[in-house]
């Protein structure tokens, strides 16, 4: 019996350009969660969870629309944060990216995402969870399926709804199925990124 967790990012968000830390999503960001739906909308989903901010909570209203037999939940474990500061393997490059956090963000962030691999990545047979959150907490998650270094969630990036699949058979590891799909997004509505892919 495999178990599916189906990672997405929040869809674009009003005056993110303007550094505004949160707010509803921009008319691009609407288009991208209802594409994202109609891209959902064929699986048998169990959960929908989502970060309680409101870029997130709207995108997962818009998939939730879609599918009347789940209600999105709201998790606190699903904020935005940061997972690690600087560890001894980490390139020297990343030091200015962390001198802008302090020590006590990095250490809730880190006890976060310990709490939320616990909760998510528990054997649970069958079953098919949403989870609508950010780009650093789905780096996490991807870096701790793969048993990657602590760091290089800060190299795993993830578009506006961009879809990421992991999955669990009996007696098996946690695998990636994908990573940051956007065959549902056309060109114009792939945002997110710090650069896009040439193809």
């Amino acid at each position: 019996m495999t178990q599916y967790l189906y990672l997405v990012r929040h869809g674009e968000h009003l005056d993110a350009e303007h550094g505004i830390d949160d707010g509803p999503l921009s008319p691009r960001g609407q288009r991208q969660a209802s594409l994202l739906a109609d891209r959902l909308s064929g699986v048998p989903l169990t959960a929908v969870w989502h970060s309680p901010l409101e870029r997130a909570a709207e995108t997962a209203r818009t998939v939730a629309d879609r599918l009347p037999a789940v209600s999105p939940q709201p998790n606190a474990l699903l904020f935005d944060c940061i997972p690690t500061g600087m560890t001894e393997d980490t390139p020297a490059m990343y030091e200015s990216f962390f001198g802008s956090y302090t020590e006590a963000e990095i250490e809730a962030g880190s006890a976060q995402m310990a709490d939320a691999v616990a909760e998510f990545l528990q054997r649970k047979p069958d079953a098919h969870e949403l989870i609508i959150t950010h780009n650093f907490v789905i780096a996490w998650f991807v870096r701790e399926v793969l048993q990657m270094p602590a760091w290089r969630w800060l190299t795993l990036n993830q578009a506006h709804c961009g879809l990421t699949v992991v999955a669990q058979r009996a007696g098996r590891p946690w695998t990636l199925v994908s990573h940051n799909d956007l065959g549902h997004l056309p060109v114009e509505l792939r945002t997110g990124l710090p650069e896009l892919p040439p193809v």
